[in-house]
């Protein structure tokens, strides 16, 4: 059984320590949302999380090996989605996912068919033909997040994934969600709203905070 794990986790960012001490721990099937106010390292947590930044002390591993060890290998099992909805404009909605897909897969011929699924999957395949660049801020977030479904990922790592998604759209993300977790998927998200997501435990970042004395290392 795979497990997702961090143990005293030390984030420096800015001049200043923005968490320490900090630990998680995730099996298959695990949903995690991220908690606290802006600047408390929400964000920075999911980028670790991702083998994007390293930390400043402590460790992050799948199955007990540092994922540093084997960043490619660590790409390859999860999915992030940050802040910016990377949508290329002179594509269609389809071909941007398709491209995704065969980035993902290596697989030409089957991406298109993965494109139309995922599109279909956040009940947007309606907009297969459009170009990017006549989307609104909320397509485009379902565009990006329509990427979690082009190819199988083990983990999920989405900053504030809710952002400018209409009640439908929401409700299409919580049973994707759901169904990536029915199926031993792992998620962890950051949200300022109340989560919806059925036995998903929180951490709490400003839990993790240094006192302002410790904050710059001598």
């Amino acid at each position: 059984m795979s497990e997702f794990s961090g143990q005293d986790i030390h984030c420096f960012r800015g001049e200043r320590t923005v968490f320490a001490g900090l630990g998680f721990a995730l099996a298959p099937g695990d949903a995690l949302v991220l908690r606290g106010p802006n600047g408390s390292g929400k964000s920075s947590l999911l980028r670790l999380m991702a083998g994007l930044a390293r930390p400043r002390g402590g460790v992050i591993q799948w199955d007990g090996t540092t994922i540093a060890e084997d960043p490619e290998a660590h790409f390859g099992r999860l999915h992030y989605v940050g802040h910016a909805d990377p949508v290329k404009a002179v594509l269609t909605v389809a071909e941007n996912l398709a491209f995704w897909a065969c980035l993902r897969t290596g697989n030409a011929s089957g991406a298109a068919g993965e494109a139309g699924k995922a599109l279909d999957g956040l009940g947007i395949g309606h907009l297969a033909g459009v170009p990017g660049r006549f989307l609104s801020a909320g397509q485009k977030r379902r565009v990006n997040l329509a990427r979690l479904l082009t190819a199988p990922a083990a983990l999920w790592l989405l900053d504030e994934p809710a952002t400018a998604l209409d009640a439908a759209a929401q409700a299409s993300l919580d049973g994707a969600i759901a169904g990536h977790r029915s199926e031993g998927g792992m998620v962890v998200l950051t949200s300022h709203a109340e989560a919806a997501l059925e036995g998903a435990r929180e951490l709490n970042l400003g839990d993790f905070q240094e006192p302002p004395e410790r904050e710059n290392p001598s």
